[in-house]
């Protein structure tokens, strides 16, 4: 298209004074704009739209007259946006791009999305799951608007707002020694074989609550799956750490699993949403990030057992 809104107006103006002068007055613009807009479409559509008199006076050709018709249509819809935009301010609509820590997303995401679609029907949330150094990489090149993941060495250039804290537990198989227990100690684990999550600074929180005590774990098994980690506990393979607590009580292939909690005060991880300090937030993100505020505030952690 080739031809403005603008000179669409001008040329509504003149049709309906039926001379320059007139049409310049009606929209507060010399005369000359608004012959050389005229002079424009009519170059531009191949068609005479006005018979030219003396003392610059207009007649609309038939074809301008048709024209004049159509183009006030345009403009009447092109006026209407105004309010459509009105409207969609008042929405929560837009594209979301959500990071998500590997382990917690098939937990949270599900029942959390859901629950925010009832306050943002319109809204597209894209979902981008990876541990905690693809996600901060993601966040520091602002291909995500927020990430809800941990505290793990949160650089500088990110915004971290806390929602709530997750202490180690301890994770057994139902045929342990220890799984009538309420608690256990590192200590009393030590000589037991791990099975240790081996995702980048997941695996360094968990080793670190061995140092503390100085202790040094017997690594058996490695995995970067949680649901692989489980599997194995579940299976005798050992005993694990974790901080997520998922609703269902056993691994994949059903095999029963015993949580028992951490004697010792261990430093919890803190779970969140971290974003880009760069980033203004949009009302959009800034919607999720109170709807998350509120449902953990309220109803604990969608997808996990906290009791």
């Amino acid at each position: 298209m080739r031809f403005t809104f603008r000179q669409l107006e001008y040329f509504v103006a003149a049709g309906e004074a039926g001379s320059i002068r007139g049409a310049a007055e009606a929209v507060s613009i010399s005369q000359p704009s608004i012959s050389a807009a005229i002079a424009h479409l009519e170059r531009e559509l191949g068609l005479q739209l006005f018979v030219r008199h003396h003392a610059q006076g207009l007649s609309l050709t038939p074809a301008g007259r048709r024209l004049l018709h159509e183009t006030r249509l345009l403009l009447d819809r092109a006026e209407g946006l105004h309010g459509v935009a009105a409207e969609l301010k008042e929405q929560l609509g837009g594209r979301l791009a959500l990071g998500c820590f590997v382990t917690l997303a098939p937990m949270i995401l599900p029942e959390l999305i859901q629950s925010f679609a009832g306050e943002a029907p319109a809204a597209e949330i894209a979902l981008f799951e990876a541990d905690q150094e693809r996600l901060v990489a993601a966040l520091r090149r602002v291909e995500l608007d927020l990430a809800l993941t941990y505290d793990l060495q949160i650089p500088d250039d990110l915004v971290f707002t806390p929602l709530a804290a997750l202490p180690p537990h301890v994770l057994l198989p139902a045929a342990h020694p220890l799984a009538g227990r309420a608690e256990v100690s590192l200590a009393e684990l030590a000589e037991e074989k791990l099975v240790l999550l081996d995702l980048p600074l997941s695996r360094e929180y968990f080793l670190s609550l061995f140092l503390r005590e100085g202790l040094e774990p017997q690594i058996a098994q490695r995995s970067a799956q949680q649901e692989v980690v489980r599997g194995l506990v579940a299976n005798g393979f050992g005993y694990s750490l974790a901080n997520a607590r998922p609703r269902l009580g056993a691994a994949p292939d059903g095999r029963p699993l015993v949580r028992l909690a951490l004697a010792g005060d261990p430093p919890p991880l803190r779970l969140g949403l971290a974003r880009a300090e760069s980033l203004q937030p949009s009302r959009l993100s800034t919607a999720f990030a109170a709807h998350c505020r509120k449902t953990m505030a309220e109803g604990g952690i969608p997808g996990m057992d906290l009791s």
